[in-house]
């Protein structure tokens, strides 16, 4: 990734978009966070016993700790998006699975759609529980295990970054709200986007919507 070009780039959004337009916008502002040190992210694998994406690494490096990216932005390392809007540290085992645990999903994932269905005629009472057995199996922080969230859509939506086993390195897309489940993002030609990949699509389609130059290269 050609970080400076991407900085420019970024740059070029906030002076063209001075209204804030793109969805998202508003929360991030184009802003880029302050970019981390090799201590910094050293210390964080370290802690969780795994070693990040190579083209994560670089951007927080390179580009920057999160902000300005797709929909609300890029979560900073190791946090996530609070009730309230604003970002708080995420813990393993409280939404976020185990980080050295591999990412269990090769394909698209969702659970059948009579495992999401409450059955009609049961109590006040057993239609509680019912519900409380779904999200319990839907929401198990080992559906996600190998992975933790890098940005929100809002609604609760949210994209994952894999950094643990055969997909490390993708983005994945959680769709568990609307009860779609996870899958992958993918190409038009149906190879999964790495993060850089993800990031730039992003970034070359908003360059687009404003008549700029979009030609910030993966290399």
């Amino acid at each position: 990734m050609h970080y400076e070009s991407v900085r420019n780039a970024v740059e070029a959004l906030r002076q063209r978009d001075a209204a804030f337009e793109l969805f998202g916008a508003l929360r991030h502002r184009y802003e880029l966070n302050p970019r981390l040190s090799e201590l910094e992210i050293a210390e964080f694998e370290d802690r969780y016993g795994i070693r990040l994406p190579d083209a994560y690494r670089h951007f927080l490096l390179n580009v920057g700790d999160g902000g300005a990216g797709p929909h609300y932005g890029v979560f900073r390392l190791g946090k996530m998006d609070d009730l309230d809007g604003e970002e708080k540290a995420w813990k393993e085992g409280k939404f976020v699975g185990s980080l050295r645990d591999c990412w269990p999903h090769r394909n698209a994932w969702n659970l059948p759609e009579e495992a999401l269905t409450i059955p009609d005629g049961l109590s006040d009472e057993a239609t509680e529980m019912a519900m409380d057995e779904i999200n319990r199996r839907y929401w198990d922080e080992a559906l996600v295990a190998g992975a933790f969230p890098i940005c929100h859509h809002g609604c609760a939506y949210r994209d994952w970054l894999v950094v643990t086993g055969p997909e490390a390195g993708q983005v994945w897309h959680d769709a568990r709200p609307d009860e779609k489940g996870l899958r992958p993002y993918e190409s038009t030609d149906g190879r999964r986007l790495t993060f850089a990949e993800w990031y730039l699509d992003w970034l070359d389609g908003a360059l687009r919507r404003f008549g700029l130059d979009h030609t910030v290269r993966l290399y």
